[in-house]
């Protein structure tokens, strides 16, 4: 299995961010099928929220065609959900896209009304600091 060009950049992100990365990759079965997230990591907060789990599909969107590789990004992100609703319903599901890729495209009427309408959840990454710009 091919990792994603930016893989080992939002790794470190997240680690520089206090997660810790227990899957790499985060591996689920359900309904006779195998699927492989990127990674999965899990933080400890105060007391009072416990402990938070996510699931994070690493996309670097460098080729030919942002829309071609949106359709890809957002048909995973939509199956491993429905996958993670089945099998680890706790676990929080986001989509990491490079900041510059956020800035020129995923802020276009359609695809912002894609994220809308299929509840995506976002984390932006500045892939030469290797962090996390931003949580949406």
């Amino acid at each position: 299995m091919a990792k994603d060009l930016f893989h080992n950049v939002v790794k470190t992100a997240l680690q520089k961010e206090g997660w810790t990365v227990t899957n790499d990759p985060y591996e689920i079965r359900v309904g006779g099928v195998e699927m492989y997230i990127d990674l999965g990591a899990e933080k400890l907060f105060a007391a009072e929220r416990g402990e938070q789990r996510i699931a994070v599909e690493v996309k670097s969107f460098v080729g030919a065609s942002n829309i071609s590789e949106f359709h890809t990004a957002h048909g995973q992100y939509l199956d491993y959900r429905y996958a993670l609703e089945e099998i680890d319903p706790k676990r929080l599901l986001y989509l990491a896209v490079p900041a510059p890729t956020y800035r020129e495209f995923f802020r276009l009427k359609f695809v912002q009304t894609a994220i809308q309408r299929s509840q995506l959840r976002l984390i932006i990454y500045e892939p030469k600091e290797e962090s996390i710009v931003q949580w949406l």
